[in-house]
Parts: C-alpha cells; sequence; structure tokens
C-alpha cells in the first residue's frame, strides 16, 4: 500500500547520503596547516589513554593564525573524557578517520559531571568529518542504569558528542555508536549543518536518543539513518528555525518536540520542519509532548511527507506526559500547542489508535491541520482516531477520519 510512497523517499534518501547536496569545495588559495595526532604522542592502538596527546593536539589547531586540520588516521584512539575549547584563531577541521573509542573504566568521569565524553565548546567555524568512528562504550553504563536493572539507583551517563556554544558548525560523514546516552548534543549553537551520519545502538537501551537540539536556531539535519533506544532526534527548550530532511528512523521512538515544560517550567520550539521521513517499526512517528504544569509555546510546525511502517503511535500530541514512577497531578497551566500542520503522511499503524491528539482542557491544542492522511492499521487492524480539546481542520482525504472523543 505504501510501496510507491516508500521506494521514491528511499531513493531520495540514499541520493543525499552518498553527496546529491554534494561536498563542499576545498579551495586550493587557502593555506591549511595539518596536524596529526601522533606528533603529539598519540599511539591509536586501542588500549592506550591518548586523551593528553588529543589535547595538546588541539592546543595547537586552535592557535594556528591560519585553517587548520586535526587529523585522526586511521588507528583506534582510547579516550577519557575530552573538552575541545576555543575560542580560536581560525576555522578547524577535525578529521576523524579512524575510531574514537571510550574508555570502559567508570571512574575515569568526574562522579559530578557523568554526562559528557567528548565537548566541543566554544567553537567557530568547526568542521567535524572524516568518515570515521565514535565509539561511546555504552554497554559498562547501560548495565548499572535503574532503567534496566530496577533495584540500582538512577544516575546520570555521559552524551557520546556535545556541540556547545558553537557557531558556524558543520558535522558529517561520521558513524557514532553505543552512546551511553545521548549520540550527539548540539546545545546553545548557531548555523549548524548535521548531515550524513549513521547513529546506532541497540532497540533496547536507556536515553539513546540520536540527536538532541537544545537552545540552537538555525540547524539543518539531513541525510542519516537514526536507530536507538530512544528518540531518533529530540527539539527542546530553545530550539528555533530547525529542518530535518530525509532521514531514516528506527528502531526508535521516533521524532519528538519535548518534553517541554516539567516541574513547572518554561519551554519554547517553534519554527521547525520535518520533512521526508521514514520510520520504520518505531514506538511513535511524530509526537509533541508536554507536562501538566508547564508554560511557554510549541508554534509553527511541519510534519510531511512520511512514510512509517508499523508505527505504534504514527501521529501524537501528548500534553499530559509524565514519565514519572508516580501519577501526575492534573493542573490547570499547559505549554501552549499551536499552528501544526501535517501533510502528506502515509503508512500503517500497529496499534488501533493511528492519530491521537490529547490535549488540554484549560489550553486547547489551536491550528492543527491534517492533509492528505492516509494511515491504514496493520495485520488487520482497523486504524482509528482520539482527541480531546483540539481545535483542528482537514484538507483532501485524512484517514483514519479525525476525530472521535476519547
Amino acid at each position: 500500500m505504501i510501496r510507491s510512497f516508500i521506494f521514491p523517499l528511499i531513493f531520495l534518501f540514499l541520493n543525499q547520503l552518498v553527496g546529491c547536496y554534494g561536498d563542499a569545495i576545498e579551495s586550493s588559495l587557502v593555506t591549511q596547516t595539518t596536524v596529526q595526532v601522533e606528533s603529539f604522542g598519540a599511539k591509536g592502538d586501542g588500549i592506550t589513554d591518548d586523551t593528553k596527546a588529543f589535547q595538546n593536539a588541539w592546543s595547537n589547531v586552535c592557535s594556528s593564525k591560519t585553517p587548520a586540520i586535526l587529523l585522526i588516521s586511521q588507528k583506534s584512539y582510547r579516550l577519557k573524557p575530552i573538552t575541545f575549547a576555543g575560542p580560536c584563531n581560525s576555522s578547524i577541521t577535525f578529521k576523524i578517520q579512524g575510531k574514537l573509542v571510550a574508555s570502559t573504566n567508570r571512574r575515569d568521569w568526574d562522579p559530578k559531571n557523568l554526562r559528557v565524553w567528548i565537548v566541543f565548546t566554544w567553537v567557530q567555524n568547526l568542521t567535524v568529518t572524516g568518515g570515521g568512528i565514535i565509539d561511546g562504550n555504552g554497554n559498562v553504563w547501560w548495565q548499572i542504569s535503574c532503567k534496566i536493572n530496577k533495584s540500582l539507583p538512577c544516575t546520570d551517563s555521559p552524551t557520546a558528542l556535545i556541540f556547545n556554544n558553537c557557531k558556524d558548525l558543520t558535522v558529517e560523514k561520521l558513524k557514532i555508536i553505543n552512546s551511553p546516552s545521548t549520540h550527539v548534543t548540539f546545545d546553545r549553537s548557531q548555523n549548524v549543518v548535521a548531515s550524513r551520519l549513521t547513529i546506532s545502538s541497540p532497540s533496547w537501551t536507556p536515553n539513546t536518543d540520536g540527536i538532541h537540539v537544545t537552545a540552537t536556531t538555525a540547524i539543518l539535519i539531513y541525510g542519516s539513518s537514526i536507530q536507538n533506544g530512544d528518540d531518533c532526534i529530540a527539539m527542546v527548550n530553545g530550539a528555533n528555525n530547525v529542518r530535518i530532511n530525509s532521514i531514516l528512523c528506527g528502531p526508535g521512538n521516533g521524532i519528538s518536540i519535548g518534553s517541554l515544560g516539567a516541574k513547572g517550567s518554561t519551554g519554547h520550539v517553534s519554527n521547525v520542519t520535518v520533512d521526508k521521513i521514514y520510520f520504520n517499526g518505531t514506538k511513535n512517528g511524530v509526537r509533541i509532548k508536554t507536562w501538566q504544569g508547564g508554560h511557554g509555546y510549541v508554534n509553527n510546525i511541519v510534519f510531511k511527507n512520511m512514510a512509517m511502517h508499523d508505527v505504534r503511535n504514527p501521529l501524537i500530541i501528548d500534553q499530559f506526559y509524565c514519565d514519572s514512577p508516580a501519577s501526575c497531578a492534573a493542573q490547570k497551566s499547559a505549554v501552549a500547542i499551536t499552528n501544526v500542520r501535517y501533510m502528506n503522511i502515509k503508512g500503517t499503524s500497529a496499534t488501533p489508535v493511528a492519530i491521537k491528539f490529547n490535549c488540554s482542557a484549560s489550553v486547547p491544542c489551536q491550528g492543527i491541520e491534517l492533509k492528505d492522511i492516509n494511515l491504514q492499521g496493520s495485520n488487520g487492524i482497523v486504524a482509528t482516531s482520539a482527541c480531546q480539546n483540539v481545535n483542528w481542520s482537514k484538507r483532501g482525504t485524512v484517514l483514519p477520519p479525525p476525530c472521535q472523543s476519547s
């Protein structure tokens, strides 16, 4: 039923993945300094701690007066938590041709700062590329997760790759695998392009978001494959002017806005376009999730041109999100959700409710538009829709018809 839609989508995705957008043409007129980490003592044998060598090599390229390349050759480099800090004197290309592997010793992390492994902070005009692998060695952290073993206390675990306060940033042609927690985070950054990434961890792993976007403006994410145990892409407070295009998502939890508004906080996400996505066996398709009692808004969102295969909750808005062992008390305030459009979305739902809009009575969802939707139940399931407190409209054919009250 959806084959005619999926095949062109995958064809387009593969074209982009192999370089349909084209690689940047490097100017032969620009003098570049190339620095190899081996020049600063890195062994690259997969056993020796190469953290200090990487830190010294970074200091060298960061102080360069001309554009610099930090070259990580085709070896395996074991690293403890490391921060590559700016500001730097010129543009930098961090070229990973080999493999960066996280230490397997959890004691290498500061107990007060368990959430980081590789961090780039306050760097402008940075490109991280090279076709290499970043391996977070997540298994040593997953096995002590309270979500895996409920008898254990809940503790933090590292994000593999964090970009903090970066501007004019390109992250491309990398494989990021087995992160203890989120694989890649863009935080308080501007003018970001993330493309041709392969992100993967087992489907059962806790909190292993593929890409996390927070307080970041003007970001394009395209031509990537994400398979993990949590959201393929999550956009949280401060994500603005976000474009997501040509993504293979699944397994995982789909693409999410939120959660927002936890513990009465204020959250804002706006001007987001999610286009040409193939969801395969995900828990959710596209989801907006907010806590009761929160404040702020989600506004001007477009979800379009999507194919879904056996997705449990293809289209979902949940203003009653509650990721807590105890039930969440009813509250009157809520994060406002307005101007959300769903267009040209086809595929199969693994559960009866293919469209679910569960909105607040005090702050109803406004301006929700459905256009050209065709979601059928898989394996003989009859697909339905359910909603409460939502102001919606439809254009074209919308299946299942919106929207019975729940």
